[in-house]
């Protein structure tokens, strides 16, 4: 098979002919002696669309939300998050290695919490406790399906934090999926945070590169840990270039991806031993449930992949699809078409 629908992940787009050429061009210097023009420019443009003082480009997601948890705790601190966050489920770990922070894990609905359960999870001051200290939100939610945050329920746990002394990072590696589909702008949300991540390299397209934002001492703090954990890097406009011009050019793609990702959702609800509910596909990630299906997802996933589909099984009875802007509405149709076969 010479070409796959790959629906794995919105990370294995490539770059455009566009984003090709703007890489090449771009002018560049050291960025860890803070010369690259490009990386310089990059971070201001997602500073002033995120609505905060100052932004860092950082190599991944994760880094951008280890170096938020490292810069705003002290070993020994509590974070509270949703179970199924990334910064808890895929990152290795790394919150406990690098930060000596211990995670409050609350169960959400589809991933979102609401106030009064993180007011709950809150402890008192007392030597037995660990100190909460900061609250991760993911927006979207990625293993919850791509579940955007109502604005006022961050606006309402980012009102509890700040009167309980709390800090609130954002993981919004998809929030501009987010934006797209809620036409909220993305300074909306951020202003209920005291730190957003946010990715060039998942529904934007570009090959590489997060960015983290927040006020100026913070992100001097993000900075130095960036050094730290070997995230300095030297000509890197080059990278900065393809995150300019997807910020450029395909945000406006988004809502196209998300009317995608719908009409599988709905193709899916009509297959026998599919559990799914339409409704719940707000943006690019649809997630299903196969437990009433004789076959198991890996299986699933090997019949596909003979009809020229990649998908991504989750667990023992999900399986996880994700659309983005390198597939064409002709690739969700042979999509359709192996589905209907594999459940028929």
């Amino acid at each position: 098979m010479d070409e796959f629908v790959d629906l794995r992940s919105d990370t294995v787009t490539k770059p455009t002919p566009g984003m090709r050429k703007a890489m090449f061009e771009a002018e560049v210097g050291d960025d860890v002696f803070g010369e690259d023009p490009t990386i310089n420019a990059l971070q201001e443009k997602v500073a002033r669309i995120l609505g905060k003082e100052k932004a860092v480009f950082v190599p991944s997601g994760t880094m951008a939300n280890q170096l938020s948890i490292k810069a705003h705790t002290q070993p020994g601190d509590e974070v509270v998050l949703e179970e199924n966050s990334h910064a808890f489920y895929y990152e290795g770990g790394a919150g406990a290695v690098l930060s000596g922070v211990q995670f409050f894990c609350l169960s959400g609905k589809r991933g979102l919490l609401e106030s009064s359960q993180v007011e709950e999870s809150i402890r008192p001051l007392d030597v037995h406790f660990p100190v909460t200290r900061l609250i991760c939100l993911e927006n979207t939610h990625n293993r919850g399906g791509g579940t955007v945050y109502p604005i006022k329920t961050l606006s309402e746990i980012y009102k509890l934090a700040k009167a309980r002394g709390l800090l609130v990072h954002m993981d919004g590696a998809r929030l501009w999926n987010a934006s797209a589909a809620s036409v909220i702008k993305p300074e909306e949300y951020a202003q209920w945070t005291d730190s957003v991540s946010v990715c060039l390299s998942k529904g934007l397209g570009a090959p590489v590169g997060s960015l983290v934002a927040g006020s100026v001492p913070f992100i001097d703090r993000v900075h130095r840990f960036r050094k730290m954990f070997g995230g300095g890097m030297r000509q890197a406009g080059i990278l900065a270039a393809a995150g300019i011009y997807a910020l450029d050019h395909h945000l406006e793609k988004l809502k196209a991806t998300h009317d995608q990702a719908k009409r599988l959702a709905c193709f899916l609800s009509g297959l026998k031993g599919v559990s799914i509910d339409p409704a719940e596909v707000e943006t690019n990630i649809v997630i299903f449930d196969v437990s009433k299906s004789p076959k198991k997802p890996v299986q699933i996933a090997g019949e596909l992949r003979t009809r020229g589909v990649l998908i991504l099984p989750m667990g023992k009875t999900s399986i996880r699809l994700v659309t983005h802007i390198d597939i064409s509405d002709a690739g969700i149709e042979q999509a359709m078409e192996a589905f209907g076969q594999v459940f028929s």
